[in-house]
């Protein structure tokens, strides 16, 4: 077996989520007197690095940044933006967290493949984890509802632990998994999972239905790239 452990994201990896993500934030950027019309593909741009970073996408998207500079935020790269404070992101962030984990699974559901994809690498006694930088209530609340009794760990950001794509909350999943890195591969459809799995010094697989493009994720590096589940799982088992 080439894996004993297959660690997913969530949002755009197993979980279609952005119209939801979209709902969210359009309510609290509206709640706090922001443009509030975000589109799903502006919406896709902000999400990866975890609530706080969508938010000063969202606002500075919304002060005139352009798309390239938007995904440099949350990363050593970002270009000081001073008109967003952040005062005012937390403010936005506070409304956001509050209304997503109560309306998170409205038009959420897996991709098409994906129940039976964990399925599949289960019976050949893969286990299965999930690791998020989405909000750890929000992640514990899909979980149970979309995916029960599919994973053996199951992470979202939580105070206290670095999220991604710092190591450490793989880390904390290879010990519960008691897998080494090797043994595992990391699986996401972003440039901060690539990243993630690159920092975890483990094999990385994209997925090409994501929030990112398949050009972006192409000029990342040399990884697969899934086109679907069944890609995805011969991939993994190949």
């Amino acid at each position: 077996m080439r894996y004993k452990a297959v660690i997913f994201d969530m949002d755009g990896t197993i979980l279609n989520t952005i119209d939801d993500l979209g709902g969210a934030l359009n309510y609290a950027m509206k709640e706090t007197g922001h443009r509030h019309n975000f589109t799903i593909e502006e919406v896709k741009t902000f999400f990866g690095s975890g609530v706080a970073v969508a938010i000063q996408r969202a606002l500075s998207a919304e002060a005139g940044m352009g798309e390239e500079d938007l995904l440099k935020i949350g990363t050593p790269e970002e270009k000081d933006f001073p008109v967003v404070t952040t005062e005012e992101r937390d403010r936005v962030q506070k409304v956001f967290r509050a209304y997503y984990v109560d309306h998170c699974h409205i038009k959420t559901g897996p991709y098409k493949g994906i129940v039976e994809l964990i399925e599949r690498l289960r019976e050949k006694g893969i286990k299965c984890a999930v690791v998020s930088n989405k909000q750890d209530n929000a992640v514990q609340e899909l979980v149970k509802d979309m995916f029960p009794h599919s994973f053996d760990f199951h992470l979202g950001e939580r105070a206290g632990i670095r999220r991604k794509p710092a190591p450490d909350m793989i880390d904390q999943c290879l010990k519960v998994l008691n897998v080494k890195s090797e043994e595992c591969v990391y699986v996401g459809d972003s440039e901060v999972d690539i990243e993630t799995g690159n920092n975890s010094n483990m094999d990385v697989i994209a997925v090409g239905w994501g929030f990112r493009k398949v050009p972006y994720l192409r000029s990342l590096g040399d990884f697969p790239i899934a086109m679907n589940a069944e890609e995805l799982y011969n991939d993994i088992i190949m």
